[in-house]
């Protein structure tokens, strides 16, 4: 190998290393620029409405956000705080109540099989009485400390959560009031010769993530409303939390629909255990509808991924970037999928000529 190749894979093994040495910060511009398409996408909703300058567009759809956000901050935030902590407090109740009813039911099969000679296959408490066993101080201390730590590491967390927010608006906005200017500066960096496709790759880019971001929206504010009428309907109790958990968890395919049902399943297991299986038949019908028919009519050109692929995303990027991986998986995703079909299918594979416009 040629000295001059051996120089170039030492350059690209350098960017690499230092692509992932500031893989936390790409994930984090990456997420205000998710955030910048959304925000373009309403201001050139009123602007085609309106008919008004961009900058007053823009004004426009800041000062209506800033407005959803303070009503929601004063109207919902609390009456969610403060549901969110009684339904955090009741889940060991709930997960002690499943472990009662399902060793209760095994051991009545253990009887109907075996004879009534049969013994218990398990004590029912045993699971939990092993914890209420231990003393009184050492329980006491083992919590405190517990305590502690948990406050430090909340209180560490949260510094650091606020400011890459305060970072991923700032990232958002100054991207969504000049749009323009940096998509040129991404085209300046291709070169001379893919310039026009790089451009028409980009814009398709730009459209899928504007076009998930407005999906996301939709589908979780369906998911939420309906889910707090039919959650409201059975009489289950936290409605609130139960509706808003709903609604955010909606944003992560696969995993979030799941763990937005333990929620008001486990509330629904200590009020009467058969609204538990009602509200899981709930969950499931209201997450088909969004699947297969909110999505689909609101995301016409929406991106298809198939399951394995998006679980696939999922937990390779989860691993990679963290939790923020895990909410973004799906944009990562799509925008992947649009890289490799544009560029390596169609212009190097098929070498299509009808689309490659050089």
């Amino acid at each position: 190998m040629k000295f001059s190749n051996w120089l170039t894979l030492s350059a690209l093994i350098t960017v690499l290393a230092l692509v992932w040495s500031l893989r936390s910060v790409l994930i984090i511009i990456f997420a205000g620029v998710i955030l910048s398409m959304a925000l373009c996408t309403f201001t050139g909703k009123i602007q085609s409405i309106l008919k008004a300058p961009r900058i007053v567009s823009f004004l426009l759809a800041v000062t209506s956000l800033i407005l959803i956000f303070s009503i929601s901050m004063v109207i919902v935030i609390p009456q969610f705080t403060q549901e969110f902590q009684q339904l955090i407090i009741q889940l060991p109740s709930a997960a002690k109540a499943l472990w009662d009813i399902s060793m209760q039911n095994a051991n009545k099969l253990s009887v109907f099989i075996y004879g009534e000679n049969a013994g218990s296959i398990i004590n029912e408490n045993s699971f939990f009485d092993d914890f209420n066993a231990l003393p009184d101080g050492v329980t006491l201390a083992n919590g405190i400390t517990d305590s502690l730590k948990k406050l430090l590491n909340l209180a560490g967390n949260l510094g650091v959560g606020i400011v890459q927010l305060i970072f991923v608006l700032s990232i958002s906005m100054m991207i969504a009031i000049q749009p323009e200017a940096y998509k040129e500066v991404v085209i300046s960096l291709i070169p001379s010769f893919y310039k026009r496709r790089g451009r028409l790759i980009l814009e398709k880019c730009g459209d899928s993530l504007s076009n998930w971001m407005l999906g996301v929206i939709i589908s979780s504010s369906f998911v939420a409303i309906i889910a707090g009428v039919c959650l409201y309907i059975l009489g289950i109790k936290l409605v609130v939390a139960n509706a808003l958990l709903a609604g955010i968890l909606n944003i992560i395919p696969n995993i979030g629909p799941t763990v937005s049902t333990i929620f008001p399943m486990s509330v629904a297991l200590l009020d009467t255990p058969w609204k538990s299986i009602a509200v899981l038949g709930i969950y499931v019908i209201i997450q088909n509808l969004e699947s297969y028919v909110i999505t689909p009519s609101v995301m016409q050109h929406q991106v298809k991924l198939l399951p394995g692929l998006t679980l696939t995303a999922q937990f390779i990027f989860t691993i990679i970037f963290g939790p923020i991986g895990l909410l973004l998986s799906l944009p990562l995703a799509v925008i992947i999928k649009i890289l490799v079909e544009e560029i390596i299918i169609n212009d190097i594979i098929e070498k299509k000529p009808s689309r490659v416009n050089y």
